[in-house]
């Protein structure tokens, strides 16, 4: 595999100091070129991107061969520079959520396909190995017919915090929730409707307490996304009710001693299938490789040639029509 040369624009985003770290550990896959850091933005942690060329994005798009760009701007400002990116053909990790509103980001994704540009989403549980368990179960029929999901993605967050999030109408269903609809639509598909339910706990307007209801002919899904659950991000969850079996994945990651835990998933099978007997099993799906390297691999490995990428453009577009939908940026099949 050839070595890519890439630039990270960006350090505002909470994921962009991992993304220069996992880009920069990459080595046999990635060459780090320069940084754009944004006009104003710290860019201490911790020494991460010490060491590295810090340019203009001008200077940047004119680095010879330059091949791909993350970017990782504040999150108000990521389509539009995906869209620079994109204008010169140059492959992208874009961050996540893919903005406030359905246009821009059609724009941006209907350029890519134009140019034949490859476009990730840096919604990083894609490769969480526990909840690719829990698509082939699905995929493979283990469950049966899928009649229920049930998702969380909390955590519990300080006024900062909310000062920041506050800054977005979706508040913590458009951030966190996020994560959880791209799963539920690489499992599902298009649902038929989508209701939100958004609350605010407190006085200060953000809408911190977020449901969502998505509908499918025989099957419903449940998505909540808080920033006020006490120890939320050890309650993180999915759990896939089919039929014939219900997958079970508690938590959705570990964090909190560096992903060196293996993740579980409790799998129940009412039939037996080529691999595991009827009855209850805590199937060991092994560790996460950090939270960020599994997916950046998988891009430099759609930038190369070798496969094609997993979440085509309508994948993320249709994402990103259920995003504003349950984070009540617009009503469903408007």
């Amino acid at each position: 595999m050839s070595k890519i040369k890439i630039g990270q624009i960006g350090v505002r985003h909470e994921h962009a100091s991992g993304k220069m770290d996992a880009l920069r550990r990459l080595t046999d896959h990635y060459e780090v070129v320069g940084l754009v850091v944004e006009e104003g933005a710290a860019e201490a942690a911790h020494g991460i991107y010490d060491g590295v060329p810090r340019m203009t994005e001008e200077e940047l798009f004119s680095v010879p061969d330059l091949q791909a760009i993350a970017v990782e701007t504040d999150m108000k400002d990521l389509v539009a520079t995906a869209t620079r990116c994109m204008e010169r053909g140059l492959h992208m990790h874009l961050d996540k959520p893919g903005g406030e509103a359905m246009e821009p980001f059609r724009r941006l994704v209907d350029g890519c396909r134009e140019r034949s540009v490859a476009l990730q989403l840096g919604y990083m549980y894609r490769v969480n190995p526990a909840i690719g368990l829990c698509f082939r179960a699905v995929r493979e029929g283990w469950l049966g017919d899928i009649f229920e999901v049930h998702t969380v993605m909390s955590r519990w967050d300080d006024d900062t915090y909310r000062r920041f999030l506050l800054r977005f109408p979706g508040g913590a269903m458009f951030n966190f929730g996020s994560h959880l609809i791209d799963l539920v639509v690489a499992m599902l598909g298009r649902p038929d409707n989508v209701v939100s339910f958004q609350r605010a706990t407190r006085e200060d307007g953000l809408t911190d307490n977020g449901l969502a209801v998505l509908e499918y002919p025989r099957a419903t899904v449940t998505i909540r996304a808080a920033i006020v659950e006490v120890d939320g991000m050890r309650h993180r969850r999915l759990i896939v009710c089919g039929t014939k079996g219900t997958a079970e994945v508690y938590p959705l990651e570990r964090p909190w001693n560096g992903y060196a835990d293996p993740l579980q998933v409790r799998l129940t099978l009412q039939e037996a299938n080529a691999e595991y007997a009827a009855g209850t099993h805590m199937v060991d799906a092994g560790v996460m490789n950090n939270r960020y390297d599994d997916q950046l691999i998988e891009l430099a490995r759609i930038i190369n040639g070798e496969i094609e990428n997993p979440y085509p453009y309508d994948h993320e577009l249709l994402v990103e029509e259920v995003v504003l939908a349950a984070a009540g940026y617009m009503r469903w099949g408007e």
